[in-house]
């Protein structure tokens, strides 16, 4: 390959990775709506932020998931790990705004 196949090759898959980027970033910002309204309805109804049987189902899924898909299931439930704690400090935040324990403000 020639010094300009390469560049352009080069081009071709970071164009690609921008654009999965991209769908990652929307695919999360939804998610992060979905799981919103799950802390609302928990919060409305007392229930816990957290749901570690919830949780361990998810991980396993995920793991199955990754390893059908050749991707490391370790790195999948990081990842996984990772939103989970985000998720429920946003279910711990709608809490405590829902019982009027806003510590933030």
């Amino acid at each position: 390959m020639t010094d300009a196949e390469i560049k352009a090759q080069l081009s071709q898959y970071r164009q690609s990775i921008d654009n999965i980027d991209a769908a990652l970033v929307h695919m999360l910002a939804e998610r992060f709506q979905r799981t919103k309204a799950v802390g609302v309805l928990k919060a409305t109804h007392e229930l816990p932020p957290a749901d570690p049987a919830r949780e361990e189902y998810q991980i396993e899924r995920l793991r199955r998931l990754a390893k059908d898909a050749d991707l490391d299931p370790d790195f999948a439930e990081k990842f996984l790990n990772f939103i989970i704690k985000e998720v429920i400090r946003h279910h711990e935040a709608i809490a405590a705004e829902h019982n009027g324990t806003d510590k933030t403000a």
